[in-house]
Formats: C-alpha cells, structure tokens, sequence
C-alpha cells in the first residue's frame, strides 16, 4: 500500500483460514440478489426435490410461472436465459418423443407398427414440465451467482470440499474450453471451411473435437503446475461469510410457504392419469 494511502473500505482482512475473496462485483439485480449464497443454495435444492416429487401438471405450471417473474424482476438477459432453458429442453427431447411409444396404455395411435399410448404422453409432459419448473428454479435463485459466490455457499452449506472443488473448475473452465473452440473455428474460416454434408466436412469436425481434447489436456497440464507453484493444495479457501440476517429468513419463510402452496395445489388437483 502507497505510504499515506487510506485503506480501502471493502479491503477484506485475510488469514490462514480466508485466502479467496470474489474475484468479481456479484451481478445479481434486486432482492434475491441480496439474499445469503447458502440460503439460495438450500431453497435451490428443496424447491427441486418438493417438484420432482409431484404428480400433477397445476404445481409445475404455478412454479414456473412464479419463477418466471421472479427471474424478470433481476432483469434478466433473456435470450440467454432462453437459450439455457432450451438447450435444457433439447437434451431431453428424444426421451419425451420416445416416451409416448415406450410407455404401455391406452393407445393414442398408430407409427409405423408403434402404439403411442396417453400414458406416455402424460409421463413425457411431466417430465418436461418438472425439467422446465427445476431450471427455473435455478436460474431465478442461482443464476445471477458467480463462481466464486456459489463455491462460498456450498462450502458455508458444509458441502464436500471435493463437491466445491470440482464445481469451480467446472464451472470456470467450460468457458475456457468454449473459447478455445472460438479460436479453432476461426482459424477454420480463415481457411475457408465451410461445413456441408459431405465426408470432407465430417472428417475436419473429427479434427476439430480431436485438436479441442488435446488442447484441452495441454492447458490443464499447465493450469495444474501453475497453481501447484501457487501452493494450491486440492481445495479453496474461501472468505467467511457473514450471518444470517432477517431479510434471508423473510426470504426463507416466503419460500416456505410457496411450498406449502404447491404441496396444497398438489393434493386438490390429482394426476390426470
């Protein structure tokens, strides 16, 4: 620090037990964006185990719809919100349009020798519509934490350490990875490669997933000596975390009793099959 310079207000005291701090000012907009890591984190994790549990489709609609305002209200960037829920819905389509023909019933109609039943098609609409109400879950409770906010939660929940570890370099680096693939495409246009159908297109898609592994374990290699240079043991220290304050069991309670709303919608409205 320069002599006669006045230390700065949000300079944090460190010792053995506190070495990371947020590497960045939290993003989150709003009062959840107030609300404790750990308390945001629990509430995540009972909210997805209470709607994953039901069995009719009012709960799931009610969730998403109250998690979708909630999400607006920290005004959001909603493409990418939609393209993370999206991307969610694309990784179980085949199972949902599987589902119907797979699942014994009564049969809805006939493909091509397959008897598609209501049952199926019931599963299939439940399936996504908890998959949907879960991610916005997430998103409207984690998705303006950053890493380092979401790796103090989880270590404050008492979380493995390995758990936390893990999340953070995943986290962290799918990103890394990601912009690695940027380079490697544009280096792939600046060689005038346009993807087709054709052997030629598939073989240099080979190529380009064969150069981002290699590349991939390269830059882990040297991540991991640097930060054994660093004295990076297999874990992070994180900054303590302040208490508890009223406005986080104000937020507790609100979720509680929005739970207890939809476990209330659950036993009125039944299953429809």
């Amino acid at each position: 620090m320069v002599a006669g310079q006045k230390p700065r207000i949000d300079q944090v005291r460190m010792n053995k037990h506190s070495v990371l701090t947020p590497a960045s000012t939290s993003h989150s907009i709003g009062f959840i964006g107030t609300i404790d890591p750990r308390v945001k984190i629990a509430v995540t994790i009972l909210l997805a185990i209470t709607l994953v549990s039901f069995a009719s489709w009012q709960p799931m609609v009610a969730s998403i719809a109250i998690t979708a305002l909630i999400i607006a209200s920290s005004s959001p960037d909603w493409r990418k919100t939609l393209r993370r829920i999206l991307a969610m819905d694309g990784f179980i389509l085949v199972t949902l349009v599987l589902l119907p023909f797979t699942f014994p019933g009564d049969v809805m109609f006939t493909l091509w020798g397959f008897d598609a039943s209501w049952q199926g098609l019931y599963r299939a609409t439940m399936i996504a519509l908890k998959a949907n109400a879960v991610m916005c879950g997430i998103i409207a409770f984690l998705g303006n934490l950053s890493s380092t906010e979401l790796g103090r939660g989880m270590t404050g929940l008492y979380l493995p350490t390995k758990l936390t570890t893990l999340m953070m370099f995943t986290v962290r680096y799918i990103d890394v990875l990601h912009h690695e693939y940027l380079r490697l495409r544009q280096s792939m246009r600046a060689r005038a490669f346009r993807l087709k159908t054709n052997r030629h297109s598939w073989k240099m898609t080979g190529y380009l997933v064969g150069m981002l592994l290699v590349r991939a374990h390269e830059r882990s290699e040297r991540i991991l000596w640097a930060m054994k240079c660093r004295g990076f043991h297999g874990h992070y220290h994180f900054a303590h975390l302040p208490h508890p304050t009223r406005r986080d069991a104000a937020f507790v309670l609100a979720i509680l009793f929005f739970l207890a709303a939809l476990i209330t919608l659950e036993v009125l409205c039944p299953p429809l099959i």
